[in-house]
């Protein structure tokens, strides 16, 4: 099916179950312990051996040599990979790390050897019988050291243009009569998912099947192949349920890799779950970026300039943190700059984690909207009205399909009490804390891809629906059943729904925030195939026939569902692909975030004490899971703000606090109620839905507007995240 005009009414505008706030329908298997996630997929992959990575003790350097004599002779151990014996290996086309170094090793924790053995015990007792010699080798390892020397990155798929620029930015900079010019900077920052990357590979003859914890199937299986050097018709993933990716788990990594090699040299299946060590210095995370914000605006707070550069690090190959995107889209102004520099980090690779670009660089650009706020002495969320625009700025022929900011902005405002703003910094006190409010806009792109799916309908009235999209906690299960039940005119009750599977027609895949928008048209696509089957089998015109109430009627005639497949499965199957709309408009998802915080007047300890997120996201499938993706992202808000921070050791060249003890991620205690709201809002330029993605849209700007909030307590304002108390300590307002 071809999307290519606007979508008019059809069967999903009868919102029987469609918008609905219904539970998840795999809830239950996920409480009770039931959902097979990779690694334990027992019964699938049985007398499987386990395997151990051991990782590089180098961050940069070459391999002169690796004994595995006593590990390989150790009790229980049925192999040892390395580069020695694991054959040549390529490289995916997403992530541009190796999987398995030798003789160069890249970074610390690159994989060295896998050790299989018939426990983990005695494999993770073996690695430590490897021997290896290395000749170890300068590497950069700080990205302020070579920021003056970072090139622009290379044109590449995912990687935004080095350079913009409408207008004239230099002089109208020059020449406004208010100027802002500040440096920002965000950390290196972890994944931190609560499930490990882990996999289990089985060899039968040449056919490879991979139960592995992985957002993009498609981009898996692809990937797998192209590095073992297989066809990727050899090549089954299965990935049916996963434990958080957020951009982590993109396509394949080490663990696949490497549980694949094992396998094939054990003969038998392999399981690999990666130490948490390994999840912070060996696989990907959300780079450490350098900002700097340029704004200048008429005195009565018009923009007319604005120009935002940023700086981050990565390995060779790697993509940069496209930190300048929002700044590109968010507010009015003539002209306009930006600009991305990629120094070469010798650190473990940079790549996509939850809204990438937007994160970061709404850190930076929302606390420069409030600091310019500040100088024109103007309330920050009226500043943003002033600035809102209804066209691309960078295309001004191009419409937003949709662009509700400023009720966002409006409508948070009142329900949050904005109007009670301590107007001066620091100047109201609850006992012993000071007490601030805080701001930030929101945007996340809205894209969306072609997706695939298959229907069937059996005699029972039951509709299957087969995808390879993946749920990474988003609700995917439940918003493909309300799409195919709402199509159908049945109740979700009566849909069964497989996903996580390279066998089933392919999907978008989970990442982008374009899976659910995604993935559902993709389900509609096939259920109008399948409802012309129903009609066919029926001798009625599928365009006027009625689905509801597990009937179909047309013409006066009124006939169960179940009965077209009463001699035979009927089955439709087809693809959701899309024309130029995304291209004459521009698309993107909205929000505001409003928070409160207390902070201690003596120590500076920082406590949330309420946040609310006001968004536009298109039609919102299902407000309860849409809801806990918006405050997901609003606590992984929080974290960027006040706590995550992976710390890099620049002489010994790796993140030093690479496990849950030392990588703090906000807790229950650390995060009060929370409260997120959706703005009524369909977009017929996406999909027959009308729907866009909200992933990550509830993270955007969010760590921004609690910055803001600490700086409205205390007046310390704090550039550098996240905002901890020893940056606020000693500049705290003396107590009365």
């Amino acid at each position: 099916m071809k999307f290519d005009k606007p979508a008019t009414t059809n069967p999903i505008d009868q919102l029987k179950v469609v918008g609905k706030p219904l539970s998840r329908v795999e809830g239950l298997l996920k409480v009770t312990g039931t959902a097979t996630y990779a690694y334990e997929q027992h019964a699938a992959a049985p007398n499987a051996a386990y395997g151990y990575v051991l990782g590089a003790a180098i961050p940069k350097g070459r391999i002169d040599s690796i004994d595995i004599a006593r590990a390989r002779a150790a009790p229980g151990v049925l192999a040892v990979v390395t580069a020695d014996n694991a054959g040549k290996l390529d490289k995916g086309e997403f992530y541009a790390a190796r999987a398995l170094a030798g003789p160069d090793v890249d970074h610390y924790h690159q994989a060295v050897a896998l050790v299989v053995a018939e426990t983990f015990e005695q494999a993770r007792s073996a690695a430590q019988l490897i021997a290896v010699r290395y000749t170890r080798s300068a590497g950069a390892f700080d990205l302020a050291a070579a920021k003056d020397t970072a090139p622009p990155p290379k044109a590449a798929k995912f990687t935004p243009p080095a350079e913009t620029g409408i207008g004239d930015f230099a002089s109208a900079y020059a020449g406004a009569a208010v100027k802002l010019d500040q440096y920002y900077t965000t950390p290196d920052q972890a994944h931190a998912m609560m499930e490990p990357h882990a996999s289990i590979a089985s060899w039968n003859g040449d056919q490879l099947t991979l139960w592995t914890a992985i957002q993009q199937i498609n981009w898996g299986g692809r990937d797998l192949a192209k590095t073992l050097g297989i066809a990727p018709t050899k090549v089954r993933l299965v990935s049916p349920y996963i434990g958080g990716g957020f951009g982590g788990k993109g396509t394949i990594l080490c663990d696949a890799v490497l549980a694949a090699l094992g396998a094939r040299a054990a003969k038998r299946p392999v399981k690999v779950a990666l130490q948490r060590p390994l999840m912070f210095n060996n696989v990907t995370h959300r780079p450490a970026t350098i900002q700097r914000l340029r704004i200048g605006a008429t005195s009565t707070g018009e923009i007319v300039a604005i120009g935002h550069e940023s700086w981050s690090g990565n390995i060779a190959g790697g993509r940069p943190e496209a930190a300048t995107a929002p700044t590109r889209l968010l507010y009015a102004g003539a002209n306009r700059m930006t600009r991305l520099r990629l120094a070469h980090l010798d650190l473990a690779e940079g790549s996509a984690m939850r809204a990438p670009g937007e994160a970061p660089g709404m850190m930076a650009l929302e606390i420069a909207m409030d600091e310019l706020a500040e100088q024109l002495k103007l309330d920050p969320v009226e500043l943003r009205i002033r600035n809102d625009i209804q066209v691309d700025p960078e295309n001004p022929g191009r419409p937003y399909s949709q662009r509700q900011l400023v009720q966002c902005l409006r409508t948070g405002a009142e329900r949050f009490g904005w109007q009670k703003r301590p107007q001066r910094p620091a100047s109201r006190r609850d006992g012993r804390w000071l007490v601030g409010y805080g701001v930030a806009a929101a945007i996340r792109g809205a894209p969306i891809t072609t997706s695939a799916a298959r229907v069937r309908l059996d005699q029972r009235g039951v509709i299957t629906v087969e995808t390879d999209m993946t749920d990474i906690g988003t609700g995917s299960y439940t918003i493909i059943a309300q799409t195919a039940a709402e199509m159908m005119g049945v109740t979700v009750e009566q849909v069964v729904v497989k996903l996580g599977d390279s066998r089933f027609p392919e999907s978008s895949g989970s990442g982008g925030q374009w899976g659910a928008a995604s993935s559902t048209a993709g389900v509609y696509a096939a259920c109008v195939k399948l409802r012309e089957a129903v009609a066919k089998q029926l001798g009625f015109q599928a365009d006027d026939a009625t689905f509801a109430d597990g009937q179909v009627r047309w013409g006066g005639r009124s006939v169960p569902l179940a009965y077209a497949a009463r001699t035979r499965e009927l089955v439709g199957e087809d693809k959701m692909e899309y024309g130029e709309l995304s291209k004459q408009y521009a698309q993107q998802t909205f929000g505001a975030h409003f928070v409160e915080v207390a902070v201690d007047a003596a120590t500076g300890e920082v406590r949330i004490r309420r946040m609310l997120a006001v968004c536009a996201a298109g039609r919102i499938l299902n407000p309860k899971t849409a809801r806990s993706q918006i405050i997901g992202g609003m606590t992984m808000g929080a974290g960027a703000a006040l706590m995550e921070h992976m710390v890099v050791d620049h002489k010994l060249g790796f993140f030093v606090n690479h496990d849950l003890a030392g990588y703090e991620v906000p807790v229950h205690a650390d995060i009060p109620h929370l409260d997120a709201i959706f703005l009524d809002e369909v977009d017929p330029t996406m999909s027959p839905l009308k729907a866009k993605g909200v992933g990550e849209l509830g993270i955007s700007g969010a760590a921004a507007a609690i910055a803001n909030a600490i700086y409205n307590a205390t007046g310390v304002r704090v550039r550098d995240y996240p905002v901890t108390l020893d940056k606020l300590i000693d500049k705290l307002p003396l107590r009365a």
